[in-house]
């Protein structure tokens, strides 16, 4: 499998790049950014290492280099500011994105090629991406809560002192201030989360409110995410790369799960060599689903803004 990552320069473009590496799932990795001399440093620097990791085929170049690809990955962006929400990088982010869309509308991509959007405000470029026309809708996805799911199981993890892979927790909606978390089925090794000694509303509300700023303090602390951003990219390129129908809480356009149509944002999704296979309504609280819509229609509100008009759940 041929993965192109656009903006693979970049911190999370080449921590996406070496994960993949390390995963050795895909064959071929083609690293694309605006900064030629970064996408060849860091191919160069990635193809050093292969000799101890796995035989693939790792390269840099223009989007021609794009050809034949079987899933696009787009990291490129502009940097979101410690004090700035993702969905405020949407005017800032939008145009470059649109640019990025149309170079790849001249790339003759595989037949089953995806696109994964990484890019913030991550719900709204996927939006945009699965209306461009480049490929079917449900071939383009958004990587969503994926990496705030992550975040908030290894938080839980650490309170309750246990694996973060015993944890199974979900957060949903939109990748931004309106995420919903899942609680009503959240468990730790199949036992509820509310049974696991130590447990408290308010304790798992101060986690979750962590959660929602973790992306922030990373970049208050380091200058940028990358690490935990490329372990979720490879996941779901993997998934996507094995055709495994992994369910994962990857962005769509969604179209009647919970009465939200037309907007992207995450809910629990099979994922397979065509993108979104199948969307799963999940079984959630009132309290929860009411959430959900409040954060599609957020998301609505913004994509007003960029589309000029008005929509609603």
């Amino acid at each position: 499998m041929k993965v192109g990552i656009i903006g693979g320069g970049g911190r999370v473009g080449s921590d996406a790049a070496y994960a993949l590496q390390l995963g050795g799932i895909v064959n071929e990795i083609v690293l694309v950014d605006m900064n030629q001399d970064m996408a060849d440093g860091e191919a160069l620097d990635l193809r050093h290492g292969s000799a101890l990791t796995s035989s693939q085929v790792i390269t840099s170049g223009g989007y021609e280099a794009l050809e034949g690809a079987n899933c696009v990955v787009i990291t490129a962006g502009l940097r979101r500011k410690p004090d700035e929400s993702r969905l405020e990088l949407i005017n800032r982010n939008v145009d470059l994105f649109k640019k990025i869309l149309d170079s790849l509308k001249g790339v003759k991509l595989a037949k089953d090629a995806t696109i994964l959007v990484v890019s913030n405000p991550v719900d709204i470029l996927t939006q945009l991406a699965a209306k461009s026309g480049i490929l079917p809708e449900s071939q383009v996805i958004g990587l969503g809560t994926v990496l705030d799911t992550c975040r908030f199981r290894s938080l839980l993890a650490d309170n309750f002192k246990v694996g973060a892979t015993d944890v199974s927790a979900l957060i949903l909606g939109e990748h931004g201030d309106s995420m919903v978390p899942i609680l009503s089925s959240a468990t730790i090794a199949g036992v509820p989360l509310a049974s696991i000694p130590g447990y408290s509303e308010d304790k798992v509300k101060g986690i979750f409110d962590f959660t929602k700023k973790s992306g922030a303090e990373v970049i208050r602390l380091k200058g940028g995410a990358g690490r935990a951003v490329g372990v979720s990219i490879k996941v779901v390129v993997e998934a996507i790369a094995l055709d495994s129908m992994a369910i994962m809480p990857i962005s769509s356009v969604q179209h009647g799960p919970l009465g939200i149509n037309d907007i992207a944002l995450s809910l629990p999704t099979r994922v397979g060599r065509l993108g979104a296979v199948e969307v799963l309504t999940p079984k959630v609280s009132a309290e929860e689903e009411e959430g959900l819509r409040k954060s599609a229609q957020a998301l609505k509100d913004v994509l007003n803004q960029v589309m000029g008009a008005p929509a609603s759940v």
